[in-house]
């Protein structure tokens, strides 16, 4: 490469690195000077509404026990996310039944209670409930030795 031109490309990275900050500083210039931008952002987390039977466990099959009375332990695992919380019915469903006692293991936050000719189990505030229930039946046939589980359970929100 000649002399002139080393020089020449000498001289024009000069004035490139010369004028560059002049460049850049007429950008900063108009970046600073425009108008600020502003938004908002509006987040909404909606969590819906829960209400499951985690377990619902009784014997499939009730038998008699010495002095002839049958009865069962029914255990109820019940989830619910609900503000005003819920309520499960217990109600029978078996005509071969004439009497029929509920008692709970207590529970904090839910209350049993007779409701004619079923019982209602409920809760007024959202949370995982584990409930114990002591089932026994009196039945029309004395003597009768088997009977399949008789109770129907169903659940609701309040």
């Amino acid at each position: 490469m000649k002399p002139a031109h080393r020089r020449l490309s000498a001289l024009v990275v000069c004035l490139g690195l010369v004028l560059a900050p002049v460049a850049g500083q007429g950008e900063a210039q108009l970046a600073t000077t425009a108008p600020a931008a502003s938004g908002a952002l509006d987040f909404r987390i909606i969590v819906p509404p829960v209400m499951r039977v985690l377990e619902n466990s009784h014997p499939p099959q009730l038998t008699s026990d010495a002095d002839g009375s049958l009865g069962g332990q029914q255990r109820l695992v019940v989830l619910s996310n609900m503000k005003r919380g819920f309520c499960v019915t217990l109600r029978l469903r078996s005509p071969e039944v004439e009497q029929w006692q509920v008692q709970a293991v207590p529970e904090p936050g839910v209350t049993l209670e007779s409701a004619g000719q079923a019982y209602r189990l409920c809760s007024d505030r959202p949370g995982r409930y584990t409930m114990v229930l002591r089932h026994e039946f009196g039945v029309h046939a004395p003597g009768a030795q088997a009977m399949h589980w008789p109770v129907q359970t169903d659940i609701s929100a309040i």
